[in-house]
């Protein structure tokens, strides 16, 4: 029998403070009860007789004597193979007016894979975006965040990926799940009229949290979806790619969550342990010994002022494996997608291409093209000063083979795939401006 008790002390933002209640278990869902209205919540911290519970739905209409029902288990969610084409809110709850799932319960909480269990990530992803493909190109396995900014089309960028995404051996499965975290109604609405292609859902599973939900389900979707994630991977044998967006609106719930409950902010307000939490998500991308699936992982975030040394980014930074940033410069120049490529950068990319993978010359390719690239904006910053007569005819030819880069290799159509051999041939033909 599930006894009732009535120890609230305290209730700040989202969370209850209650005091007395034996037995407590970290992560233990707890119900409250108010009348004849029930809540659901869990139990986020352990102090002495003190508990502190997260309440999903939000305290509004909470009192003091509402009452607390501890359920003895954590927080689940059913799997199956029946979420492909779903479309879940970010309780993990259906909300495409489809019937429920049905399947077996698991555990959302999860945990990184154990490092002596990971299998190094060798393996190409292809995105049919050149920029990404030839110069960034992104490994099963892999964690790697795209740094965008306010007014920077990411969630386009994102709708792309989801749709071109696909591994190159075609006898192997390939899933996408797609995070929308803390989205307006009509950044909602783009993603699912935008993914509506048949073939395009029957391998995608889609978790939406609106900005409008209860803040705490900001801190619970890419968990949920994280966990699916996992099954698809490890139990279905699918290669799995988790596109997260947006994780700054995830740390501002992380924030928020971590004032109401009094803690010493860090740096900018943010809790001290952002860096351990934001771990907690990232480290759960990888390939483990003896399973055929993969969970790859692109996290997605806004940077506050465009600040790449801003806490979120930066700590970002330090746990992933390289950084595709979006340029405003180049958004205004009309490129899409505006990703600057001298700061991007894919660590795992050597590992993943070449002969047996992409191609024998792609990494060449790729260096020739990074090297004149480079050069070629220094041309361009000169030019900005000097003026383009006062550049060697060298100069010249590197700043036209730039300004020919951006326009035919970065930009490219919001519906238009490239597969690698093209993106490849294309570069080689650019190459041929300066050598």
């Amino acid at each position: 029998m599930n006894v009732r008790y009535k120890a609230i002390s305290d209730i700040r933002g989202p969370l209850l403070f209650v005091k007395g209640i034996p037995n407590l278990r970290l992560g233990e869902l707890a119900r409250i009860h108010l009348g004849d209205e029930i809540r659901n919540g869990q139990v986020l911290e352990i102090r002495e007789d003190l508990a502190v519970i997260q309440v999903f739905e939000g305290t509004a209409g909470l009192s003091q004597e509402s009452s607390v029902v501890l359920t003895g288990r954590a927080l689940t969610t059913p799997m199956s193979p029946e979420v492909f084409g779903r479309v879940f809110d970010g309780m993990g709850r259906p909300i495409d007016g489809g019937l429920p799932i049905r399947g077996e319960e698991r555990e959302i909480q999860g945990r990184p894979i154990n490092p002596t269990n990971r299998v190094y990530p060798e393996e190409f992803i292809e995105t049919g975006i050149s920029a990404i493909d030839g110069l960034l190109s992104l490994i099963r396995g892999q964690k790697l965040p795209i740094f965008s900014g306010g007014g920077l089309p990411h969630n386009e960028l994102a709708a792309q990926i989801v749709r071109q995404s696909r591994v190159l051996k075609t006898e192997e499965k390939f899933a996408v799940v797609l995070v929308a975290i803390g989205v307006t109604h009509e950044e909602a609405n783009f993603f699912i009229t935008g993914l509506r292609d048949e073939d395009i859902m029957s391998r995608t599973v889609f978790f939406l949290n609106i900005a409008s939900d209860p803040t705490i389900e900001r801190l619970l979707t890419p968990r949920l979806a994280l966990a699916t994630a996992e099954y698809l991977a490890f139990d279905l044998d699918y290669h799995v790619l988790t596109i997260i967006l947006d994780v700054t609106n995830y740390c501002e719930a992380l924030r928020e969550v971590s004032l109401a409950r009094g803690e010493v902010p860090g740096r900018r307000g943010y809790p001290g342990y952002m860096y351990t939490d934001l771990a907690s998500l990232y480290e759960r991308a990888g390939r483990i010994s003896g399973k055929k699936g993969s969970v790859t992982i692109v996290p997605i975030l806004s940077m506050p002022d465009y600040d790449i040394t801003h806490p979120i980014p930066d700590l970002t930074g330090y746990i992933t494996e390289g950084q595709i940033v979006l340029s405003q410069d180049m958004n205004l120049k009309g490129v899409y997608p505006p990703i600057d490529i001298l700061p991007s950068l894919s660590r795992l990319m050597k590992d993943g291409i070449g002969e047996g993978k992409t191609r024998e010359d792609h990494t060449e390719v790729s260096n020739r093209l990074y090297a004149a690239y480079s050069r070629g904006r220094n041309a361009m910053n000169l030019a900005l000063v000097l003026g383009r007569d006062a550049l060697t005819e060298e100069e010249r030819r590197y700043l036209a083979f730039a300004e020919a880069f951006e326009k035919r290799f970065i930009d490219q159509g919001r519906n238009e795939y490239r597969p690698i051999d093209k993106t490849l041939d294309l570069g080689i033909e650019l190459l041929k401006m300066v050598e």
